[in-house]
């Protein structure tokens, strides 16, 4: 982007709306501005500009942020220069929250359906009839059916306010589904069950930043753009760490990798436990650190003994020679190694947990935790507790059986009932009839895998009803919208970050809330008023954070005062000699007990996923640098600079289809479903036996008229889940596609042999 380019764009940031919306109902003027502002002019530097701190949740790393007001507008977005992690660095993204508060597509009012569940056809209506409409739902579901029949998907701390009412009305059936069951969750058990901490959650406990060697395995740090992350990533590669990369695609992070091993999709444990193999054997590992802090290691060796280096060469389709090399490279920096756990696990549901517990066994082989490379361990910031506290949980009958208790995944009811299992129960009604579900902060139409199964789940329901800032696909099947405010326009509760440099800060306003919205807090209030549940007794969010502010002997203002941020004494690594884990035992588990006990591999085996399906190639995707999947694609400066994805198709496989670059194709998988139009990159930097989109693209929503039909949208090509049977996450890589072309079906020639140990996926498609 050249400056004229920038300052031009600059002036859009006027998008400036009218405090109401008119227009009849169903049309897309609900959405839309009755008069435009003044443009707001190009600016630099601060100008005269307020400065208010806060916290970004364009993502949800929550960079600390300030942003800047002129005449009561935002007219820019940076870093705190305060922060210990990100300075004044603000991704492109968190930039342009400049352009979500004032996007005109935003939800103004709250509204109502008035057409069928999916057609986008609403009426506008006030704030009291909204949320009364919501709580006779509620009270009426739960006296038909019992308490059990409400669920509540959410993300973020916007969510959490609203997740108490469920709470109080009796339910156990809520989740904070995309960090688990869609994204991190056999990541956090694995890690959970061996290291004793989950060092894969929204911070990420790896010290790459001193690491000598560092090991992605798909982990597309850079595309995923978290800025203190990549700040971390960069400085352990500025002070020579060498990079081992792991991924059918030649990612941002394998172009800096000194090796590079383009793997077969699904075959990554079978990687892991020949590495395994060969650090034990070779006695690579590091023996005083194993013999003082781990447990299980006799069992480890015995079972990872049948995977051979040459084996795991035909079956992982690498070169004997690099694999040998990596791992070397990865030995000789230890302990200083970073094996980084990744934080996306859900790939191929039987696989998923074992094939992150081999990353966690690799590290303890090589001492690397609790060491500067390694990883690390949190250091907690104290805070009080507020003495206005969500609503308490109501003595309720337990439903026969329990989904969240009695689960068939004996592991899901550390992160809430899974939400395969939400969805199955309001298709079959079985244990029981899910009858009412909340939304909120997640679209769950692009984000759960198998959408026409969740939109069949929707028909099943009496009511579902979601908060929302922009009218996506989950608004387009909801009965009631509830307008949230935008991040900058509401306080969330305080961010304690606690890794490398602890430091406690808060997101409080930075602009005024536009239109009729309100915060999440102002919402699960009155609505907790509606249903006669007491609670949430704080006057507002003010008065809320400043009781949690007690017990760090702060205040609002106090913080505020020191510039929003203030930083704590960090306590990451410990000695060897002294070690001590979260398990039971206090050692790390290279054999897990807890798993054993349910039946299920204490070590973990190599299950191999099924291969395409003659004439069909894997379907993998990924994160856009300019984009946090759907709730990005409307933003009009990331919009600009990428308003569609690509296929990635192998410049091999692209010749023998006489494929050429940008054209445009479809896309049909193993079930017949098939995608929007898509625009092909041509490449050798992808396996021929696999392509890859990034995700969040292809809105149905033509209430977001940007991102309306713009890309395709990889999950409705994923109709087929397998979940894992530790949690029931759903696999989101077991799906196959083929190219239709000016109407021809294309079958992908198969450039690379599939070994007899790999099973093939039978199509339902002659």
């Amino acid at each position: 982007m050249n400056r004229r380019h920038f300052l031009k764009m600059s002036a859009a940031t006027a998008a400036a709306m009218a405090v109401t919306a008119t227009g009849d109902v169903g049309g897309g003027n609900l959405f839309r501005p009755a008069t435009a502002r003044a443009a707001i002019g190009p600016e630099t530097g601060s100008m005269g500009a307020k400065e208010i701190t806060s916290v970004c949740e364009m993502c949800f790393w929550r960079c600390p942020i300030v942003g800047k007001v002129k005449d009561g507008k935002l007219i820019k977005i940076e870093g705190n220069p305060k922060s210990p992690v990100n300075g004044t660095r603000v991704c492109a993204r968190g930039n342009s929250g400049v352009q979500l508060v004032y996007d005109p597509d935003r939800v103004k009012t709250p509204l109502k359906r008035v057409g069928a569940r999916g057609e986008g056809k609403w009426a506008k209506i006030s704030w009291d009839e909204a949320l009364g409409e919501i709580a006779h739902n509620m009270q009426q579901v739960k006296k038909k059916y019992g308490p059990h029949a409400l669920a509540y998907f959410d993300h973020g701390a916007s969510a959490e306010f609203m997740r108490g009412i469920f709470k109080a009305m009796g339910t156990e059936n809520f989740t904070s589904e995309p960090a688990f069951y869609q994204c991190v969750g056999p990541a956090a058990l694995a890690y959970l069950n061996t290291v004793g901490y989950v060092t894969t959650g929204t911070r990420q406990y790896n010290d790459m930043g001193h690491a000598k060697a560092m090991l992605l395995v798909a982990s597309h740090i850079g595309e995923n753009v978290h800025v203190s992350h990549v700040r971390e990533f960069i400085q352990g590669m500025s002070n020579g760490a060498k990079l081992i990369v792991v991924d059918p695609r030649f990612s941002a992070p394998a172009n800096k990798a000194h090796i590079y091993l383009p793997i077969r999709p699904g075959t990554d444990t079978a990687l892991m436990l020949a590495w395994i193999n060969y650090v034990i054997r070779n006695n690579l590992y590091d023996k005083k650190f194993v013999a003082n802090n781990c447990e299980g290691f006799d069992q480890l060796k015995t079972e990872v003994k049948g995977y051979s280096m040459e084996w795991a060469a035909g079956i992982c389709d690498l070169k004997i020679e690099d694999m040998k090399a990596a791992i070397l490279e990865l030995a000789k920096a230890a302990p200083n190694v970073n094996i980084h756990p990744g934080r996306h696990a859900t790939w191929y549901g039987k696989g998923d947990v074992g094939r992150h517990q081999s990353y966690a066994i690799l590290t303890a082989l090589f001492g690397a935790v609790g060491v500067p490379g390694g990883i690390y361990f949190p250091t907690p910031v104290k805070l009080g507790k507020a003495e206005c506290p969500e609503p308490e949980e109501v003595e309720t009958a337990e439903a026969d059986p329990s989904m969240k208790e009695d689960s068939e995944y004996p592991f899901s009811s550390i992160f809430g009932t899974t939400t395969r299992d939400i969805i199955n129960a309001a298709l079959t009604g079985k244990p029981y009839p899910v009858k009412l579900l909340g939304v909120n902060g997640v679209n769950i139409i692009q984000t759960l895998p198998n959408p026409y199964d969740t939109m069949k789940a929707i028909k099943n329901l009496d009511f579902i009803f979601c908060e929302e800032m922009m009218a996506g696909e989950t608004a387009l099947w909801s009965d009631i919208i509830l307008p949230d405010s935008v991040y900058l326009e509401r306080y969330d509760g305080l961010y304690a970050y606690d890794g490398l440099t602890p430091y406690l800060t808060v997101r409080q306003p930075v602009v005024k809330p536009m239109f009729d919205v309100k915060s999440p807090y102002w919402i699960a209030q009155n609505l907790a008023k509606k249903l006669g549940i007491k609670g949430y007794t704080c006057k507002d969010e003010e008065e809320f954070l400043n009781e949690e502010l007690k017990g760090a002997g702060l205040t609002l203002a106090k913080l505020n005062s020191r510039g929003g941020l203030v930083t704590y004494p960090g306590n990451p690594y410990r000695d060897p000699k002294k070690l001590k884990v979260g398990t039971e035992s206090g050692k790390i588990q290279l054999s897990v007990e807890e798993f054993d006990d349910e039946d299920l591999d204490a070590i973990p085996k190599f299950e191999p996923t099924p291969a395409p399906p003659k004439g069909y190639t894997r379907l993998v995707y990924g994160r856009a640098p300019m984009h946090t999947f759907s709730r990005t694609m409307n933003n009009l400066w990331l919009h600009n600079e990428m308003p569609e994805n690509k296929l990635w198709l192998n410049d091999k496989v692209a010749a023998r289809l006489s494929i050429k670059n940008d054209e445009e194709i479809i896309l049909e998988n193993q079930d017949g479903k098939r995608s929007n139009p898509i625009k092909v990159l041509v490449t050798p930097g992808i396996r021929p036996d696999t392509v890859f989109m990034y995700h969040g693209f292809g809105s149905k929503s033509k209430h977001l008229s940007r991102a309306y039909g713009k890309g395709a949208a990889d999950g409705f090509l994923m109709p087929t889940v397998v979940q894992a049977p530790f949690i029931g996450a759903a696999s989101q890589r077991t799906n196959f596609v083929r190219i239709i072309k000016d109407g021809k079906t294309l079958n992908i020639p198969e450039l690379v042999a599939v070994p007899n140990e790999i099973p093939r996926y039978e199509s339902k498609i002659a």
